[in-house]
């Protein structure tokens, strides 16, 4: 067997970027501009437009442009910011104030939040293993009342910029130095001091739980699948909110297809197949230091998919945990199969009420929405609409993909209730094969197979490689 390299989590990496409140303007500086508040023949306040110049204190002053008032979206101050920082590490330019005067009196003093999650992620660089020491930053916020509101707000800003960095740390790991064991020991010592009970169940135990479709996938595997679940329970039982939402994250190390096997051009990002698993230890993350007030619980199977002796052919029939055959008609088809236990596992043991489930699944999703927008699929209107709600503040972007009963017929199976591919619309069948271990509980489907990579950074506050998506919609959505 392979020796794996254990790697701590370093974990001073979420907070090596500090922002504060404070009157002075340092020597270093951004201010921020509308369209047309300071034209000059070299800069007009377009959105993210740049111009940077010597300030009259010796130091570097940086003009960032907002756009226009009517064009404001979500996630705008959050790339407006993340631009400005990007400059400032750029250069190497450590301590920096910026005048977030304008950005407030724009849209409002709850953009604060956005703007130091932009500050926080415009900073981020890829996480360099051979790196002794990081970086580390500091930012101001002026031109604002240095009150407690916004205080609490810049601090909610920078735990969640911290949970992306995570996520985005864990999926750019090579697949040798995270093995299962080493992601579930990595988010055990992440939750530490948290409240948050954390449990990792091992073969053993998957094998008691009868959970036949994950173990289809990783049970072969030299290094042994296991299942990390999250407790995040803050309300008592009669409480309002008291009932538990799930969390569910697809947690394949690395994804070679099995026996029916990737080509080589497809190999290069299968270390990132658990960026689902990331983004929920992220959010339960966030949650817990940010002392939201709301019952979540997190699962994550985590195992490889690997082509050894005892692996998965197609043509296998398998039991899942809730008793239901699968037929596997395609090893390469193997998150759903995984997620179904682990949904199942969520709603029949942990009592969750409603489950969001997800993974980079399907290579159709990201060929229909490219690197910008995550699919979705649901189940109960309030629940749906109250995620599109959370997008919609996040600025994350997904879009609903719809279903009817020809699509709930494509995944029946000849010889076993279920099978784990059909002959068509692999995005929307996919989706629908977790919704059958739902049941009839409110679900909500992410494929993020298209945003959860990059190679290049769509937006201002990305780098090229994980993106960590979906935390910030799931943060929001538990939030309420």
């Amino acid at each position: 067997m392979q020796k794996t390299e254990k790697i701590p989590y370093r974990r001073e990496r979420m907070s090596a970027v500090s922002i504060n409140l404070q009157e002075q303007i340092m020597e270093n500086h951004v201010t921020f501009y509308m369209e047309g508040e300071k034209e000059t023949s070299v800069f007009h306040g377009k959105f993210l437009e740049k111009w940077a110049e010597l300030s009259g204190q010796g130091g570097f002053r940086l003009l960032v442009g907002m756009g226009k008032d009517e064009d404001r979206e979500s996630g705008r101050v959050r790339e407006i910011c993340a631009c400005a920082a990007r400059e400032m590490k750029e250069r190497d330019i450590r301590e920096f104030s910026c005048d977030v005067g304008p950005i407030v009196s724009a849209w409002g003093q709850e953009v604060l939040k956005e703007a130091a999650e932009g500050i926080v992620l415009g900073l981020y660089s890829m996480e360099r293993l051979s790196d002794q020491e990081e970086k580390t930053w500091k930012a101001a916020f002026t031109g604002i009342p240095c009150d407690e509101t916004a205080q609490r707000l810049i601090r909610e800003g920078e735990v969640l910029a911290g949970a992306v960095i995570f996520a985005r740390d864990m999926v750019n790991r090579p697949a040798n130095c995270l093995r299962p064991e080493d992601f579930a020991a990595q988010i055990t010592a992440l939750m530490e001091g948290l409240p948050v009970e954390t449990q990792i169940l091992p073969l053993s135990r998957l094998r008691e739980e009868g959970m036949g479709a994950f173990l289809a996938v990783g049970e072969s595997s030299a290094y042994p699948p296991c299942m990390m679940v999250m407790r995040y329970l803050p309300k008592k039982a009669g409480e309002s909110a008291g009932d538990i939402t799930a969390l569910v994250g697809k947690g394949v190390m690395c994804d070679t297809g099995g026996y029916c096997i990737k080509g080589s051009q497809s190999m290069a990002g299968i270390k990132g197949d658990m960026a689902g698993g990331a983004a929920v230890a992220a959010a339960i993350y966030a949650l817990a230091v940010n002392g939201v007030s709301a019952n979540v619980i997190g699962v994550i199977p985590m195992c490889e998919n690997r082509i050894a002796p005892g692996s998965m052919i197609p043509g296998d029939v398998v039991r899942a945990g809730d008793g239901t055959l699968v037929e596997i008609l395609n090893t390469d088809a193997e998150g759903r199969l995984i997620l179904a236990d682990a949904v199942s596992y969520a709603l029949r043991r942990e009592h969750a009420e409603r489950v969001v489930d997800i993974a980079t699944l399907t290579g159709a999703m990201a060929r229909m929405f490219g690197n910008s927008i995550s699919g979705m699929m649901a189940q109960g209107e309030e629940f749906c609409q109250k995620f599109l709600a959370a997008a919609e503040y996040t600025g994350e972007r997904f879009c609903r993909v719809p279903w009817y009963r020809e699509h709930e017929k494509m995944i029946k199976s000849e010889i076993a209730d279920i099978k784990n591919v059909s002959d068509s619309c692999p995005a929307i069948t996919a989706g629908l094969f977790i919704r059958h271990f739902a049941g009839e509980k409110p679900w909500i489907h992410l494929d993020i197979a298209g945003t959860a990579d990059v190679d290049r950074p769509v937006f201002a506050w990305q780098e090229k490689g994980a993106t960590g998506v979906g935390v910030l919609t799931m943060y929001e959505l538990c939030k309420g």
